[in-house]
């Protein structure tokens, strides 16, 4: 039976119930967001007149907290225009409409009695064959369907989202006890399809898988901080991007998840596993009794392990529980490191460390490692579902099984045994069935060890992903420093960007060029993609610093014009050039965009014309582009001027989108030409299926534009004048002026007497004077120095 999703109920909305109703509205569902009501009016409705029986108040509870989730930051919603997908209502007058619903979500509060008494309004109003779910993140999901109907039984398990819902990947499927085989199949491909999710079928025990593994790993690190005598700064250096894993690291996350949050968890646990060769672990040491007692919750109490005073960030010590300035922390392994690109590569090096940085890592590891060997086939039969869950609900770059499996794990069973502690009995086995890793990568597809078998087994749900790390030697055409072109097979090559942060310098513009010309000769089509953090954050601002500083303008004239002569490339080659953005896709990034034939663009990507915050326009021909766009907008009798203001401000506010749906409102992505892909791990082979499309369907070389309407005089006198009001108001510096006076000069085509028609060239020209002209200015050239030292814009 095929089954089709339309409309989405959600019941309860607080911070998880409407980031979930937001979620599904991002995708284009109808949603119905159900709450309780009040048990009385508040002050300010009383004084309206308003009674229990007024609607208002009767949805009072749903509607303030949909509201607040669409006022939070970062935001639950890719537009803010998607929020008229959600209707709101209250469980007592609207639980009969879920009968018109495909899928019913409960997201109340954590109590079994309560979870009961929704199911049963849900059973009664429900249409037989409905998807009937639970957001618990921890309530055995065997209890909660007990005296439903069977039908219900059926289409019932736990479907745990992580919060975030929109930004955490990981979406854990948790059977009960009836669930069919059908709900099962068809959550997994809807979680990974629809909603850009990384599905995993956990067992219904404690905590399911990711928070089993990832509560431990912190009451793991909690015990370890005493034990060491580590600060918290330290814990947070060892923990964070070194490894691969997020910037906020251990103790920031907890501040910022909550410490309730997570004692409550971490207290399940306790009683939820007392049989756990861990057990002990998840009692919760004294310092955190301690903060709990003090309300030291983290960011929604003010304080927790960090705490914000005036500007300074003050730091707990565990000794004497006070707050004291924090403290840098620094280690010689981590240096040792720096040289070292990719967290995968680093662990090695980690493990052999011969100061305290090495004893914390030796000590970590194992213990990470031993448990999660035990954890199999306790919570999952297959491991790689640990190593997917860890990824995708926690952030982190790689799993416990591929770190092991990084270190060695012949290595990593001494770490152990050094510690005092040892591997499951499957692991040793492993080793003796000639088996010396728990993954292996053979013609592009990622095998693991199955336990059952014995032997290497295809990670399943791999078809439909293309992994970039799987085929980088294997299918590599060609390559220098700063980019790889493979072959995607069926015709389609691939560049990707090998640069640190994906900057565009002069390898990764070789290898772009290198690609079109190898792909116009015996290829169809080019996709342009990584599968990096960050799409690309922009040109190598270092190498146009420096030749600026050197006033080597000859030099910085060429480089500008081969950047602009790429871009154009891109635009007019003889085959489809299909541009994968994603994350941060900023300056020469967006430009890139901006000429690609189609853009298949994953949903959270945040791309803009960044460049004013270096102190120059866009000079790789974003500045052209957005002239260009906005003249195929001109309409007769049209005020043409509005048209291009739209476009003009887009640039000189710098304006990124906060997803890839906004940046069709700011002009980056064309409707009807480019398109969003939900699912990330999908983006690449989706622009290959275009980029073939395209080339099967007749491709035919663009020929290049020299009808380019520009408005001459009549638009730049505007934009000087609005210019003058904004230094005169103090909203912008004088140096902010004469950027946006020398962008409004590219915009208008020059101080023409009157419109006119204009090639792309004559654009590219004067956008190319327009930003050497800036790199001659001080204060341009103190703005690339703070970006590059301090990593922000400065404002001068």
């Amino acid at each position: 039976m095929k089954r089709t999703i339309k409309k989405v109920a959600v019941v309860g909305s607080g911070i998880m119930g409407s980031g979930i109703a937001c979620h599904f509205a991002n995708i284009g569902l109808e949603v119905l967001l159900l709450d309780i009501i009040p048990n009385e009016p508040n002050e300010a409705e009383t004084k309206k007149g308003l009674t229990l029986e007024s609607k208002a108040v009767r949805n009072r509870i749903v509607n303030e907290h949909l509201a607040n989730a669409l006022k939070s930051n970062p935001s639950p919603i890719y537009s803010q225009k998607f929020a008229s997908r959600i209707t709101t209502g209250n469980t007592t007058d609207d639980m009969a409409k879920i009968g018109n619903y495909d899928w019913v979500i409960e997201v109340v509060v954590e109590r079994l009695d309560i979870k009961k008494l929704v199911f049963e309004q849900i059973d009664k109003f429900r249409k037989p064959g409905t998807l009937v779910t639970s957001n618990t993140s921890g309530i055995p999901i065997k209890f909660m369907s007990e005296g439903r109907s069977e039908d219900f039984q059926k289409h019932f398990c736990g479907t745990h989202f992580f919060n975030p819902a929109r930004y955490l990947k990981l979406f854990e499927i948790i059977p009960g006890p009836q669930t069919s085989h059908e709900v099962l199949d068809f959550l997994f491909d809807y979680g990974s399809r629809y909603l850009g999710k990384t599905s995993v079928i956990a067992k219904d025990t404690p905590a399911f898988i990711g928070n089993r593994i990832g509560i431990f790993g912190i009451q793991s690190l909690f015990h370890l901080v005493k034990e060491m005598g580590l600060t918290i700064e330290e814990v947070d250096k060892l923990t964070g991007p070194v490894i691969g894993r997020p910037k906020s690291a251990t103790f920031r996350t907890v501040d910022v998840v909550g410490l309730d949050t997570l004692v409550h968890v971490a207290n399940g646990l306790y009683e939820g596993v007392p049989n756990d060769e861990a057990h002990d672990l998840f009692k919760l040491p004294d310092f955190i009794n301690k903060m709990m007692e003090n309300k030291w919750l983290g960011s929604k109490t003010g304080q927790g392990f960090y705490k914000k005073v005036d500007k300074d960030i003050l730091s707990l010590d565990l000794d004497t529980m006070e707050y004291r300035p924090a403290k840098k922390a620094s280690f010689a392994t981590l240096e040792l490191t720096k040289t070292i690109d990719k967290p995968i590569d680093r662990f090695k090096v980690l493990v052999k460390g011969k100061d305290k940085a090495g004893d914390f890592y030796r000590k970590n590891f194992s213990a990470m490692f031993a448990y999660v060997s035990n954890r199999v086939p306790e919570i999952t039969d297959d491991f790689y579902k640990i190593d997917d869950a860890m990824k995708a609900g926690f952030g982190w770059e790689n799993g416990p099984f591929e770190i092991w499996d990084a270190i060695g794990v012949q290595k990593g069973i001494e770490l152990m045994e050094a510690e005092g502690l040892k591997p499951a009995a499957w692991v040793n086995e492993m080793i003796a069935s000639g088996n010396t890793s728990f993954y292996t990568v053979k013609e592009g597809a990622t095998y693991f060890y199955n336990i059952a078998s014995k032997s290497q087994t295809k990670v399943p749900g791999q078809d439909s992903f293309i992994i970039l790390n799987n085929i980088r030697e294997s299918k590599k055409v060609w390559s220098n420093s700063g980019a790889v072109i493979h072959d995607l097979g069926d015709g389609i090559l691939n560049l990707e960007f090998q640069s640190k942060m994906n900057t565009i310098g002069g390898d990764v513009l070789v290898g772009i060029n290198k690609a079109i010309d190898f792909a116009e000769k015996e290829y169809n089509g080019l996709v342009i993609g990584n599968q990096g953090a960050n799409f690309s954050v922009g040109a190598n601002i270092g190498m146009i610093f420096m030749m600026a500083v050197e006033q080597e303008y000859d030099e910085l004239n060429m480089a500008i014009k081969m950047f602009q002569d790429t871009m154009m490339r891109v635009r007019y080659s003889s085959i489809p050039v299909i541009v994968a953005p994603h994350g941060m896709t900023l300056g020469g990034g967006c430009e890139m965009t901006l000429h690609a034939d189609k853009v298949v663009a994953a949903a959270e990507s945040y791309i803009g014309l960044v460049e004013f915050g270096v102190g120059v326009i866009p000079g790789g021909g974003g500045s052209k582009e957005m002239a260009l766009r906005a003249s195929d907008l001109f309409r007769k009798n049209d005020v043409e001027l509005n048209v291009l203001q739209e476009y003009f401000l887009a640039v000189a506010m710098a304006k990124v989108s906060t997803s890839a749906y906004e940046a069709f409102d700011t002009g980056v992505l064309q409707k009807g030409k480019d398109i969003v892909v939900v699912n990330k791990d999908r983006q690449i082979a989706e622009a290959k299926k275009h980029a073939l499309l395209m080339a099967e369907a007749g491709y035919t070389q663009p020929i290049r534009r020299t009808d380019v309407k520009v408005l001459g005089k009549q638009a730049l006198g505007m934009f000087l004048v609005g210019t003058d009001q904004m230094v005169a108001g103090k909203y912008i510096s004088e140096h902010d002026q004469k950027i946006a006076n020398k962008l409004a000069y590219v915009m208008a085509g020059g101080d023409l007497s009157e419109p006119t028609f204009v090639s792309e060239q004559y654009l590219l020209d004067i956008e190319r004077e327009a930003f050497l002209s800036l790199c001659t200015e001080r204060k341009t050239l103190e703005r690339i120095q703070f970006m590059l030292t301090k990593g922000k814009p400065l404002r001068n």
